[in-house]
């Protein structure tokens, strides 16, 4: 009987390039967007900011998970690689780094820059949360632990995007 789940290693890359690309779009946006709001700029100049990180580190992050996922199947298999698995792993890079990284750009989308900022973190550090859950789930691990090292890992580097924009604003 064939089986249609992928292996272990496969599914150990796939939820590798999800949790990576929804944590990092989630801290690199929200940081972001953070440090050009405290610096003073405008609401329009925040969501464009936004909008262009999104597209830009989406596709960079995507391409630099093709390029290393593509790399080590070539070292672990000898020479020989799968073109697919490096182009869904990409993939998944992409579309879970795309999708979060609105999260903390949904709020600028509604109300003014002062409060969306609030908003934003909070929704962000919320997801990052959400997303240890999710993590400790697919692996088997204590659910709250997990939630609670990403929240903590992920906010340190919110607030590091926070402490920036009140230095340079």
């Amino acid at each position: 009987m064939i089986s249609l789940r992928p292996s272990r290693k496969l599914f150990a890359g796939r939820m590798r390039n999800f949790i990576f690309g929804v944590e990092d779009s989630l801290v690199s946006t929200v940081g972001a967007l953070s440090g050009i709001n405290i610096a003073g700029l405008s609401r329009a100049d925040i969501l464009l900011a936004g909008v262009v990180l999104i597209f830009v580190e989406a596709f960079s992050m995507a391409a630099g998970s093709f390029l290393s996922e593509r790399s080590t199947e070539e070292y672990m298999g000898d020479g020989v690689s799968h073109i697919k698995h490096s182009f869904i792993n990409g993939s998944i890079m992409f579309f879970s780094y795309f999708f979060a990284g609105f999260i903390p750009i949904f709020p600028y989308i509604f109300t003014g820059a002062s409060s969306a900022l609030w908003i934003s973190v909070s929704l962000s550090l919320f997801a990052l949360f959400a997303l240890g859950l999710v993590s400790g789930k697919m692996t088997g691990v204590n659910i709250f632990k997990s939630g609670l090292r990403i929240f903590l890992v992920g906010g340190l580097a919110v607030a590091l995007g926070v402490a920036v924009g009140r230095l340079v604003g």
